[in-house]
């Protein structure tokens, strides 16, 4: 069991189950919302992903159309995404993962978007928007 937290500590989750390949995200929204150059996303079914405490601290907020960022509202931690595109998938923020992880970088995302003060240099692939096959 892959356990994961807020910033505050007052929203605790865990995921059930191997992890996937963790995503790199360059879009605009994806910056501004972690206030860093990317996001990384890792995506896990919602049957995986099961909130501990803190419910009542999570909050949403539609970011795009059929998009929503969910965060919590004392300390602002970005907890996970989930799209109309994806349904039953959930995008967790692999920063908010507790201890050594067993997986990696898949690929970089929406690149066409990425910030100019950023170099990607870790030899992975880059798509300019999503991959073929990215949930």
């Amino acid at each position: 069991m892959i356990t994961g937290s807020c910033l505050c500590g007052g929203i605790r989750f865990e995921v059930d189950g191997p992890l996937e390949p963790i995503q790199v995200c360059h879009c605009g929204q994806c910056r501004k919302a972690q206030g860093t150059a990317f996001a990384t996303n890792i995506p896990v079914a919602e049957f995986a992903f099961r909130l501990l405490q803190g419910e009542e601290l999570l909050k949403r907020y539609s970011s795009s159309p059929g998009k929503q960022r969910c965060f919590c509202e004392r300390c602002g931690s970005p907890i996970y995404s989930c799209n109309e595109r994806t349904p039953g998938v959930v995008r967790v923020r692999a920063g908010t993962l507790d201890g050594d992880l067993d997986t990696r970088l898949q690929a970089h995302f929406f690149t066409a978007h990425k910030a100019n003060w950023f170099e990607i240099g870790d030899g992975l692939p880059c798509y300019a928007g999503f991959a073929p096959s990215a949930p």
